[in-house]
């Protein structure tokens, strides 16, 4: 580690830090109803959206009827995208000629873009169209992520509201955080990128001449319209196989730092939203320092665990004084990939510019852990800071147990239905996570498919029901996961991860909007304290270590004592 590597990552969180509160901000009033600086411009088009809908924008919806209108647009969603790669072949915008995907792939690659997975069990220059890659899968990238927007709002207003029965209306705040949030930052970071280097064109492929006099095809396509959504939205999802670690969607170090603020900027905004909202802000930034303390955490153990290198190499007498350099970019070097990696684990976003699966096992063990701790760190766009506040409502129930009071948070009475709403949700992800590892890891069709035996091996089947249930994408690569089990289980988990998660969470914010918002008192917890923040961060890392320590143990920590031993003995 060095002092350069250290102020990389400073300055990159600095530049976050610098736009959470204007986009926040900006956000709040938003979803307020309040006129913004972009309405002269977009609220024609808007209006224009809910006439050809008809849409009545002012109709509010209930959390059953919030619920059901997301369902519903998901399914529609998954029908239509589940077509586009089924009848690829006879679709226009096909200068390869690549036929329609297979069934299984299409259904897990169809359910991987609904729930802002984007899982990718295929090499996007090889397997998609640009009609795919245009009208599929950049069209999902912003309708997953304005969808996880809408149901973050929806339970913000449960604790901004008092003694009502709805949340808003849907298709108002997906339309919303569609048009107004993720559009205008995706046109304004796919115009840098391409500033940076990064192609954007209708191209196929153009041949080219190696020093040695060999031919080579060098796949193109319309990359930095979906490389700006693919991180803003925490989509992760790559134009090319290799992701964020092709030259074509991050050719540099600048890139590399743009990248990294995309993905973590509307995510970390949202809690800054959310206290606007509120009417405490101090409460958003609460939020934020819990997610940022662990966030930060992760990266700097991934930047120790990878910048001392490799005992096994060290042990051959090889020089590793650029510590364990196996699966990473040059051009991005330990501390930026190392960020890298905690950043696209702790959102659920999924791009990678390291490999994961070349990680040292101590290395490898931090994202897999920043995405079993339930992607809120700050976690994808909406649905981290929705998990946030179910961890919330949990510490608040912690410290009132503590203490002997009737738990609150924002005035809301925190009682048995909420509880158990909160509960069902984060046992959502060990029950889906843990149950399916445990099928693959006796089942002879999965075991076929892993590269690697041993810790490791288990390590990358648990890691790709993790990022799956956790709806992160991001993969240890050395599994073949383009089977019919992996793509059809896989899916099942990405599926229950974000809609068996989310339903709870709706009915708990149902329960609380109803509620009275009372005042807080003298035997109030305060909630926007160095206090609450310790609880909290207490509370994610607990629940986590309880649920997925086990299995840990049997992957990455037996893996790493056993790298030690070998390289003394």
């Amino acid at each position: 580690m060095s002092f350069v590597g250290w102020l990389q990552i400073a300055a990159t969180l600095g530049l976050v830090l610098a736009a959470v509160r204007p986009l926040g901000r900006f956000m709040a009033k938003l979803f307020l109803g309040q006129r913004t600086f972009l309405h002269p411009v977009l609220s024609p088009v808007e209006r224009g959206f809910y006439r050809a809908a008809g849409i009545d924008p002012e109709q509010e919806q209930t959390w059953f009827g919030y619920a059901m209108a997301m369902l519903i647009f998901s399914a529609m969603g998954f029908l239509s995208l589940y077509a586009i790669l089924r009848l690829q072949g006879f679709l226009p915008l096909n200068p390869g000629a690549l036929p329609g995907v297979a069934p299984d792939l299409a259904f897990n690659t169809a359910i991987s873009f609904l729930t802002n997975t984007n899982w990718q069990s295929y090499s996007g220059e090889t397997t998609m169209s640009h009609f795919s890659q245009m009208a599929g899968l950049t069209v999902h990238n912003f309708l997953s992520a304005a969808t996880g927007i809408a149901l973050a709002m929806a339970v913000t207003r449960a604790f901004a509201r008092s003694g009502v029965a709805t949340l808003g209306n849907f298709w108002v705040d997906m339309t919303r955080a569609a048009l107004y949030v993720l559009l205008p930052l995706s046109v304004v970071v796919a115009l840098a990128l391409v500033a940076f280097g990064v192609p954007q064109t209708l191209s196929n492929a153009v041949d080219a001449t190696t020093l040695e006099g060999a031919r080579q095809t060098i796949a193109l396509g319309p990359v930095a319209s979906q490389e700006a959504i693919k991180q803003l939205g925490t989509n992760g999802g790559g134009f090319f196989n290799a992701n964020s670690a092709h030259p074509f969607e991050n050719p540099s170090a600048l890139s590399n730092i743009l990248a990294i603020w995309a993905m973590l900027v509307v995510s970390a905004a949202l809690p800054i939203t959310f206290g606007r909202m509120v009417g405490s802000e101090r409460q958003g930034w609460a939020l934020l320092s819990a997610m940022a303390i662990l966030l930060i955490l992760g990266a700097a153990l991934v930047y120790w665990a990878e910048a001392r290198g490799n005992p096994l190499i060290t042990a051959l007498g090889v020089d590793t004084g650029l510590g364990n350099m196996e699966g990473k970019e040059v051009r991005f070097g330990q501390a930026m990939s190392a960020l890298f990696v905690a950043v696209t684990t702790g959102l659920s976003c999924g791009a990678v510019n390291t490999m994961h699966d070349s990680l040292t096992p101590l290395g490898g063990l931090v994202p897999m852990v920043l995405i079993q701790l339930g992607e809120v760190l700050p976690g994808g766009t909406g649905s981290g800071l929705y998990g946030m506040v179910v961890f919330c409502v949990l510490a608040v129930f912690v410290a009132g147990l503590m203490v002997g009071r009737t738990p609150e948070f924002l005035g809301k009475k925190i009682e048995a239905r909420e509880i158990r709403m909160a509960v069902l949700a984060v046992l959502i992800l060990p029950l889906v996570i843990l149950g399916f590892t445990a099928v693959a890891a006796v089942l002879p069709a999965a075991l076929s498919s892993l590269n690697n035996a041993g810790p490791h091996g288990f390590s990358e089947l648990l890691y790709a029901y993790s990022s799956a249930a956790g709806n992160n994408g991001s993969a240890f690569a050395g599994l073949n996961a383009n089977t019919p089990w992996f793509n059809t289980t896989l899916g099942i988990a990405m599926v229950l991860g974000r809609f068996a998660y989310v339903l709870p969470v709706m009915a708990m914010a149902g329960s609380l909007a109803a509620k009275p918002r009372g005042q807080a008192s003298s035997g109030s917890l305060p909630t926007t304290t160095f206090l609450f923040v310790g609880l909290l961060v207490g509370v994610i890392l607990i629940l986590g270590g309880l649920q997925f320590f086990p299995a840990l143990a049997l992957g990455p920590i037996v893996e790493e004592v056993l790298m030690h031993t070998s390289a003394t003995f």
